[in-house]
């Protein structure tokens, strides 16, 4: 039988698959969840690192570079975005969202990373080849070798008005902040450019991560013996885990002796433990208690006192993290799932009350990046109701002579301030006390008596207290 002829090869390079790297379609992945689900990174990336870590291809290195490119990308969305839009012939928002997860990615390696540029492209191509195809990653490859024909001031100096101009809307681009949000943090500093662009300079740092030792059960001495771990700024059970720190890696946290706490919600914890009251202290409110770590701390604090700590959570899957964090707890305590505007408890009932109302978040933007696009200002009026409802509940609970914690993790004015004004206007048998006295150490709390902390100022979150005696 005779052999059939070859048939010619067609001209161009041969198809190559295209190569799977586990770190970027990672990445990907979690931008996706972010995106489509409305989920937020800080709990989707860590359940996708412990997959990731079975297999024997991905180590640490690879957990941490995962975790940048995620988190990097996510903070400076808006400086991204403004670069691409530049590069492209059409609105971005007739872009493809995977496509721009992608892109994303991509520019922030060119950007914000001190990846080799020709490596960021074709390690950001190949990633494109394989969760979009080749048609899209030729896009994705065009767009990127545009932004890397500059470095990230180059483009600043292109895609940014000028301050003088348009000063809301530079530093929106400058430091990737919707331009709203940059207006209610000015106003809520009080002016001046110096410290709004520290502000949002410092949203943009991977904040560092707090352990808090439970009192009676840690010590901070006893976290300090762990690896990489360094003294709080200004809590006396505050413990820094330094770069590449693993809580999970404690004895104590997973012992639930110790927990995850930022420094500032220490804080509002510990200043309303230690208010000074007329009358007895045996019995603590937490009416908004959910995910539990200041009713972890409360209660801790309130079982050295021999108090009795009742932990309120509206949502009954929240109240189940404030049951886990408080098991162990060395005094009584119970948790109950109630709605904090229709108190399950009788009026003047409670010694202290805390409210750490829902809010936007615009005060713990580092950990949550993606909260800033996802925020309106409209739902500031979705939350005004309810804030000024737990905060009159709150007083009716405390008994005269007690004392309330108003708290809340934005320094938007009208979730602080014009909250507390408000509520107090309508029950006169409130009055301020100065919490500042009860932040010992802590520099530059303001005029009081109220007190805003500053992730620039004081390394913690945006944290807002109030405190509040029933004078009647």
């Amino acid at each position: 039988m005779s052999e059939q002829p070859r048939r010619p090869r067609k001209p161009g390079k041969p198809y190559r698959r295209p190569q799977k790297d586990p770190v970027r379609i990672l990445a990907f992945e979690a931008l996706r969840a972010v995106d489509e689900r409305d989920a937020y990174a800080n709990l989707v990336l860590p359940p996708l690192l412990r997959k990731a870590r079975e297999r024997d291809d991905f180590d640490a290195r690879d957990a941490a570079l995962a975790t940048e490119l995620v988190y990097g990308t996510l903070r400076r969305q808006g400086t991204y975005d403004a670069i691409i839009a530049d590069c492209v012939d059409r609105p971005l928002r007739e872009v493809d969202p995977p496509v721009l997860d992608v892109l994303g990615l991509g520019v922030h390696q060119l950007l914000g990373t001190r990846i080799p540029s020709h490596a960021a492209v074709s390690a950001t191509v190949e990633l494109a080849r394989v969760v979009l195809g080749d048609g899209r990653a030729k896009f994705v490859n065009a767009v990127l070798r545009k932004v890397a024909r500059d470095d990230l001031d180059g483009w600043l100096e292109r895609v940014a008005p000028p301050y003088d101009e348009d000063p809301e809307d530079h530093l929106a681009v400058v430091h990737s902040h919707p331009r709203w949000v940059v207006s209610a943090l000015w106003d809520s500093l009080g002016g001046g450019r110096s410290g709004i662009e520290e502000l949002l300079a410092a949203d943009n740092e991977r904040p560092e991560v707090t352990l808090v030792a439970r009192p009676g059960r840690a010590t901070a001495d006893e976290l300090l013996g762990e690896e990489a771990a360094v003294p709080g700024r200004w809590s006396p059970y505050a413990v820094r885990l330094s770069e590449g720190g693993e809580p999970g890696a404690v004895d104590a946290v997973r012992e639930n002796r110790a927990g995850v706490q930022d420094e500032g919600s220490q804080l509002v914890a510990l200043a309303l433990a230690n208010a000074p009251l007329d009358g007895p202290d045996r019995r603590w409110l937490d009416g908004c208690a959910g995910p539990g770590g200041k009713a972890a701390l409360l209660g801790a604090l309130a079982a050295e006192r021999g108090a009795f700590l009742l932990a309120s959570e509206k949502q009954p899957h929240r109240a189940g993290l404030v049951a886990k964090a408080l098991d162990g707890n060395p005094g009584p305590y119970q948790v109950i799932a109630a709605d904090g505007t229709r108190p399950a408890w009788r009026p003047g009932s409670f010694d202290r009350v805390l409210v750490d109302v829902p809010c936007t978040g615009l005060g713990a933007l580092r950990r949550r990046p993606e909260a800033r696009w996802r925020r309106r200002p409209e739902d500031l009026d979705g939350f005004a109701p309810l804030q000024r409802g737990l905060l009159r509940s709150a007083l009716e609970a405390v008994r005269a002579g007690g004392v309330v914690g108003y708290a809340t993790c934005s320094p938007h004015l009208a979730e602080t301030r014009a909250v507390v004004a408000d509520v107090l206007k309508q029950f006169p048998d409130g009055e301020l006390v100065d919490a500042r006295p009860l932040l010992p150490g802590v520099p530059d709390l303001g005029e009081g008596p109220d007190v805003q902390l500053w992730p620039h100022v004081h390394g913690t979150d945006a944290m807002y207290l109030a405190l509040i005696r029933r004078t009647a």
